[in-house]
């Protein structure tokens, strides 16, 4: 009889995943737009049953980030965190509209599916048996803005949860991952460049600084470091590319075939695994370009050079697996899968926040970012079993005290 309540409660905790995922794909918050009326809904959601609510604001006040926290106050606490902005659904390949959720073959189709509001609306079908749980250790619902151009919402997040009397001690990230443990994730850099040169007839080319010609230059040096860090390291053989990588991007210039080009832009970035120092390798490269580019073209044309601009930058996440809070949590926690590549908010939670962090979450990364987007209803099966155990395992503990 046990067995069959705990399975019609899997039942109904997954028919309330896909309801709130509905929901939440419904919300156009691709990260051009505002998120404030998703957030407001979850707010509401969470408020209703108990929940201790924060919104965080951007400075423009249509964007913001949530935390809603359920158990005591005063003993370091586990973060469920998400990201509720999504990348645009402009291509033509959609077979439905992609913020119209279907249902199809047991996959739940829609922009932000996987990438990731599967996770949210996980959260939120279990949040009634958080509030229920007379839990030992508080759970802390934080969802952000802004993740897809740069993690730009967390760092409010981390520092709100870092200023707390007690901290979180852990934080699961739920990127998506199948569902297998990720112990990794790469930092990035994301760089913009801008090539002022001298323009003219192009028949005149040796008496101009041709911008597109230099901006070649400076991209062979980052492409050169991108081939030394596959070549020498440093090497980290769980990611799934086990080394650095640099490398351009998106590059305009130029306005006629007959003109010697004044002006040409580039972008560029550089992604990091955890044993580097990025900020000392974007340094180094920079001065190399400085010194073997911008100041052939100033030597030529005084006024000439290149100029850089950061676009946005964010931590890695290193190895979690030898804190305290991994320990506590270490055996409800699925297969090791690895590290990845792709970025997260677990980086910023661990070098704002103090926070070490893993990524757990429904659906495949190989769904995100594409057309047809879609997490399987197996995935959120198992999604929403996995926060019902961290849910046993903080409720479990309550006649013995906290540990």
């Amino acid at each position: 009889m046990t067995h069959q309540s705990e399975t019609l409660c899997a039942e109904d905790r997954l028919k309330r995943a896909g309801q709130h995922l509905c929901d939440l794909i419904a919300f156009d918050t691709v990260s051009c737009n505002g998120n404030r009326a998703l957030i407001d809904h979850m707010a509401a959601y969470f408020g209703d049953l108990g929940a201790r609510i924060t919104i965080l604001p951007d400075e423009t006040g249509a964007k913001a980030n949530l935390v809603a926290a359920f158990g005591p106050e005063d003993v370091a606490g586990l973060v469920w965190s998400g990201h509720t902005d999504v990348v645009p659904a402009v291509e033509p390949e959609w077979q439905s509209d992609p913020f119209v959720a279907e249902l199809r073959d047991g996959k739940l189709y829609g922009r932000g599916a996987c990438d990731m509001k599967g996770f949210a609306a996980c959260a939120m079908a279990v949040a009634p048996d958080l509030a229920a749980a007379k839990l030992t250790r508080p759970v802390y619902l934080c969802f952000s803005y802004d993740e897809e151009v740069g993690c730009l919402g967390a760092p409010a997040i981390a520092r709100y949860l870092a200023a707390l009397p007690t901290p979180p001690e852990f934080a699961i990230i739920g990127e998506p991952s199948m569902m297998q443990l990720v112990t990794g994730q790469k930092g990035k850099i994301a760089m913009r460049a801008q090539v002022n040169g001298t323009s003219g007839h192009s028949s005149f080319a040796p008496e101009h600084v041709n911008a597109i010609e230099y901006a070649a230059q400076a991209i062979a040096r980052i492409s050169e470091r991108g081939r030394r860090y596959e070549q020498e390291g440093p090497f980290d053989a769980d990611f799934t590319v086990p080394h650095a990588t640099m490398l351009a991007t998106m590059i305009k210039g130029g306005v006629a075939t007959n003109v010697t080009p004044e002006s040409c832009g580039f972008t560029f970035e550089l992604r990091a695994i955890p044993e580097m120092d990025p900020e000392a390798d974007m340094a180094a490269l920079l001065a190399q370009i400085e010194t073997e580019v911008s100041a052939a073209m100033a030597a030529k044309v005084e006024g000439t050079g290149i100029t850089f601009e950061r676009i946005f930058a964010y931590p890695a996440m290193g190895e979690a697996r030898n804190t305290a809070g991994f320990t506590r949590y270490a055996s409800l926690l699925p297969a090791w899968g690895g590290k990845v590549s792709y970025g997260s908010e677990g980086g910023v939670f661990e070098q704002l926040g103090g926070i070490p962090s893993v990524i757990i979450g429904p659906g495949s990364i190989a769904q995100a970012h594409r057309p047809n987007e879609f997490v399987s209803l197996e995935q959120l099966g198992l999604c929403v079993d996995f926060l019902g155990s961290l849910i046993s395992h903080l409720s479990q503990q309550a006649g013995a005290g906290r540990t």
